[in-house]
């Protein structure tokens, strides 16, 4: 069973089209590419031995685009215990083989059939007890756990040598393959959620058909917990997941009891608890039998509940997750200036919710989601839409570009959860993920004009007055901060422009240096330094950031005719000659 999304590694471009293919059935995987040589990729190296050690190392499951043998020699190093090794595969570079290298009590058998399936070619495995036996009996299907893979090694060898086993318990994986199960076989296999003492002639799996429902707040819930499985003598790798009321899914106790299993935490709505609540069963009752169809174990605990399932449950189609919401920021432009934290949040988010114009700058890490788009001017109807989704359930991006704390979509989430304070978001996971400013682009773009205090003032009077702008800007200006102004002209706004140049010429001489960035990191970009007496609405549109310099801010001129604009850190008359 694959648990860590796999990482795709090409060295080409010609290998891109086929690692697509390949990312489609493998949802979450990341596509490594040799930088200067690919374009389109999540993630660009340039070294590739480097690169490929480290993710294995990580223990990430390892795809390769390219030839057998080099991932073979640049991993040779690393290979020490088959019982640590991820999945590694090979596959041509025009999808014509799969072929699984490495990682076989990994999974890679079952990998290399995906993959092959996608590629719509047949997997060169090679296996022996895989073929023979028509099952991988060290890599069992997801809900099932081996207890003593140490055994394994020799029960196999048995099995091809001419040995039966007999089946105790259900597994329709061990019963519908080319096992030779008999009755009175020398060997067994044993499927059970309970505590057994495996033996050197029996595997034992342990089938993920436990559910733990915890319905309040509880004291050392993990000691609790894992005594009462150990009462029960219940095996916890049979737990399947922790399932709750949807009131609780803010808990921590809830997170640290799945976290200290390694399962899932899964929440039910009061809608779908309601019929069994009105039936006499406590909230943890209730969730333990709509998470499995069965009746609890004997109260154990008040707030906790025990049921058993009779066939493996797949907690990711019962009930929902705990709701999440990023508010990220993509930065001005390009995704040179997206944080790697950013681009995680988008390989992994559901939806996708923002103005179309920053959905687009995402790219291909956009493929596959849910967006949706609305105008830029729908700041709250955006963000209840967000707070919705993300309460249904899913993993939410809210999208901006720069940061999402500066004039943004940050703001604006929490002024609606504040204001209408909906009882169904409190349970949502909100996380904001900064992003490179407009104005720090804009800044490095032509030096350091941000060296000093600065402040930044958006010249819209859609959300205040001008009045309270036009303080501000005197305010500044009089402290002589270094003033970025957003939003500072639109199609029906651009007399604001000009009001503020003539705000600014109270306190700053006409030759004070100005900055204007427009589309920053996009197709078109450009930055240029006019003088202060310059500025008009004409000089600039709602892509531009203005940066107005201090009384200090001071400008170099290059042989080639460019311009530096700088602040000093020092705050003192500055003689550039000594």
């Amino acid at each position: 069973m694959i648990n860590v999304a796999p990482a795709i590694v090409v060295l080409g471009q010609n290998s891109v089209t086929v690692a697509r293919k390949i990312i489609s059935v493998l949802p979450g995987a990341t596509l490594y590419g040799l930088e200067n040589r690919t374009s389109g990729v999540d993630v660009s190296f340039t070294n590739f031995g480097e690169t490929l050690r480290e993710l294995f190392v990580q223990g990430r499951p390892l795809i390769g685009i390219c030839a057998a043998g080099i991932l073979i020699r640049t991993l040779a190093p690393l290979l020490s215990d088959k019982r640590q090794e991820p999945p590694v595969l090979a596959v041509a570079e025009d999808g014509s083989a799969v072929v699984p290298l490495l990682g076989g009590l990994g999974g890679v058998n079952d990998l290399a059939r995906r993959i092959a399936e996608a590629l719509d070619v047949k997997p060169a495995i090679t296996t022996t007890g895989d073929l023979r036996l028509g099952t991988t009996l060290l890599s069992p299907p997801p809900g099932y756990h081996l207890a003593n893979p140490d055994d394994a090694k020799k029960f196999i060898s048995d099995l091809l040598a001419g040995a039966q086993v007999k089946l105790e318990g259900i597994a329709p994986w061990l019963s519908d393959s080319k096992l030779p199960i008999d009755p009175n076989g020398d060997l067994t296999i044993q499927v059970t959620e309970r505590l057994v003492t495996p033996t050197v002639n029996c595997l034992v799996y342990h089938p993920a058909t436990i559910a733990i429902a915890i319905s309040d707040i509880i004291d050392d819930a993990v000691a609790l917990v894992q005594q009462l499985l150990a009462d029960a003598k219940l095996e916890k790798t049979s737990v399947a997941g922790i399932f709750a009321p949807i009131a609780t899914a803010a808990d921590p106790t809830i997170h640290a009891v799945a976290s200290a299993l390694g399962v899932p935490a899964r929440f039910f709505t009061p809608n779908q608890l309601e019929s069994l609540l009105s039936q006499g069963y406590s909230p943890a009752q209730a969730a333990a039998i709509a998470a499995t169809g069965t009746s609890p174990l004997s109260s154990l605990s008040p707030q906790i509940a025990i049921a058993i399932a009779p066939q493996p449950i797949d907690p990711n189609t019962i009930g929902q997750p705990r709701g999440r919401l990023a508010i990220i920021g993509t930065g001005p432009g390009g995704s040179k200036w997206m944080s790697p934290e950013v681009k995680e949040i988008l390989k992994s988010a559901t939806d996708l919710v923002g103005y179309k114009t920053y959905l687009d700058l995402i790219g291909s890490l956009a493929d596959g989601k849910q967006r949706h788009e609305s105008d830029n001017r729908e700041e709250e109807a955006r963000a209840k839409m967000a707070l919705d989704l993300a309460a249904s359930g899913r993993y939410v991006a809210v999208v901006s570009s720069g940061d999402p704390g500066i004039y943004a979509m940050a703001t604006a989430v929490f002024e609606v959860c504040d204001r209408y304070a909906k009882p169904e978001w409190d349970s949502i996971d909100i996380h904001v993920a900064p992003g490179i400013s407009a104005m720090q682009a804009a800044a490095a773009a032509i030096g350091a004009p941000l060296g000093h205090d600065f402040c930044a003032i958006s010249l819209s009077d859609i959300l205040k007055p001008w009045s309270a702008i036009a303080q501000r800007i005197a305010a500044a200006a009089e402290a002589d901060f270094v003033i970025a102004f957003y939003n500072p002209v639109s199609k029906e706004r651009t007399w604001q422009l000009a009001e503020a140049r003539n705000i600014l010429l109270r306190y700053r001489t006409p030759d004070t240096p100005v900055v204007l960035a427009r589309n920053l990191g996009r197709p078109g970009q450009t930055v240029k330094a006019i003088a202060l007496d310059q500025l008009a609405p004409a000089t600039a549109d709602m892509r531009t950031i203005i940066i107005v310099g201090s009384t200090k801010t001071r400008t170099i001129k290059r042989s080639n005719g460019s311009i530096w604009v700088y602040t000093p850190r020092r705050y003192t008359d500055f003689n550039p000659l000594f």
